[in-house]
């Protein structure tokens, strides 16, 4: 059975919403079920934002998590606030750009990626959350490369159109980051 209850989380404007929107549209279009729930702090750029997205084989009877089986943490006060939570033996992605120290738990399985650095190496500090993405699709398999693909064309219109191939770039480069 595939179930996967992700919780992300960063500062608002990191494309942590994004992220979790992508994934969620995408296990649609692999025929899973899905919930998307987003939550904002009070502030619309800089404050904190999360999103939890739940993927399943079956019926999902409710959006709210209290113990994910993955949190990708795009900051230090998002793995502070989310890593205690966390699932035994799940897992921690962390952006190793901006979190430069280690989780308090020793039974969760931590996963390290420069998103920043990649981000701005690829030409574009904002797709740190594709970079992100990439790692997780990679280490979870929880939704086809195929499905994000098409999730990223339905979702990118307009003049964001050209963003398309950067994004898959990003994408890819995260993919990379976790076979090393």
């Amino acid at each position: 059975m595939c179930y996967h209850g992700l919780i992300a989380a960063g500062f608002g404007g990191q494309g942590v919403m994004l992220f979790g929107q992508i994934l969620s549209l995408a296990a649609m279009i692999d025929g899973k079920y899905t919930t998307w729930l987003p939550s904002y702090g009070p502030e619309m750029r800089g404050g904190t934002a999360n999103c939890t997205v739940i993927i399943s084989d079956e019926y999902i009877a409710s959006p709210v998590l209290d113990e994910p089986t993955e949190v990708v943490a795009f900051n230090i006060p998002s793995m502070l606030k989310f890593e205690k939570n966390l699932k035994e033996e799940g897992l921690l992605f962390i952006n190793s750009s901006v979190i430069d120290r280690k989780p308090s738990r020793k039974d969760i399985h931590v996963i390290k990626i420069p998103a920043s650095e990649i981000a701005d190496e690829i030409g574009n500090p904002k797709i740190l959350n594709m970079v992100m993405l990439g790692a997780y699709l990679k280490a979870t398999e929880a939704v086809s490369h195929d499905s994000i693909k098409e999730a990223l064309e339905r979702k990118l219109i307009g003049k964001k159109k050209d963003l398309l191939k950067l994004n898959l770039k990003a994408i890819e480069a995260g993919m990379r980051e976790v076979v090393k």
